[in-house]
């Protein structure tokens, strides 16, 4: 690179100000590419897992794409929307706390829900030294057992709906990401992706700022 032999494969590049050349061939910086998948309950976001479990990088294989990584995660038990990039830096933009870029989600949780337990997660509590709480919690719709609800985070702690629900005396059945910023996942099938689109990606770079 810029003429000095280098070995280190995590070396840090910058395109527009580095050389980098291989067996004498100039290598070029690779198409952008960013993605949303809606990903399927059971799948592990990392590229591979040292436990064996299926990843979120199965429902990639095959494709034809470049290497792309996961922007931010989702857990294992958790589904819906989930953004691959190949561009660290705007990764990098989505995923920094000081964003406070809006993650919305749809939970449905083990007990019949009123706007008390939503203003009561809202305001949210304190978990192992963490301070959790939610922008936004409104009730979408009720059972006789249990209850669907919109909870909406503009921050993002390891584990974060489930822990402070769990605070609360409440359990999670199901955990969807439904939308990141104003970039909804829509009717995209289970386990399928599609590449954003030129206007999602300035969108959610400006909501990001």
């Amino acid at each position: 690179m810029n003429g000095v032999l280098r070995r280190d494969p995590e070396l840090r590049v910058d395109w527009q100000r580095d050389r980098i050349e291989v067996d004498e061939q100039g290598v070029r910086e690779e198409a952008k590419v960013y993605l949303m998948l809606n990903k399927p309950r059971g799948l592990v976001t990392t590229t591979a897992d040292e436990q064996g479990r299926d990843t979120v990088f199965e429902c990639l294989a095959g494709k034809g794409l470049p290497f792309v990584a996961p922007v931010g995660r989702l857990d294992k038990a958790s589904e819906g929307l989930l953004f691959f990039t190949n561009d660290t830096v705007w990764a990098a933009r989505i995923t920094a706390p000081e964003s406070h870029l809006d993650k919305t989600y749809h939970v449905q949780v083990d007990c019949v829900a009123d706007e008390g337990l939503a203003r009561r997660i809202q305001a949210g509590t304190t978990v192992e030294g963490d301070r959790l709480a939610a922008k936004c919690v409104r009730v979408l719709r009720e059972g006789t057992r249990n209850s669907w609800l919109e909870i909406v985070l503009d921050e993002g702690r390891n584990r974060h709906i489930r822990r402070l629900l769990a605070a609360l005396g409440v359990g999670v059945r199901r955990l969807v990401r439904v939308a990141i910023g104003s970039v909804p996942l829509g009717n995209l099938a289970k386990g399928e992706f599609r590449r954003l689109t030129r206007e999602e990606v300035i969108r959610l770079t400006q909501e990001a700022a």
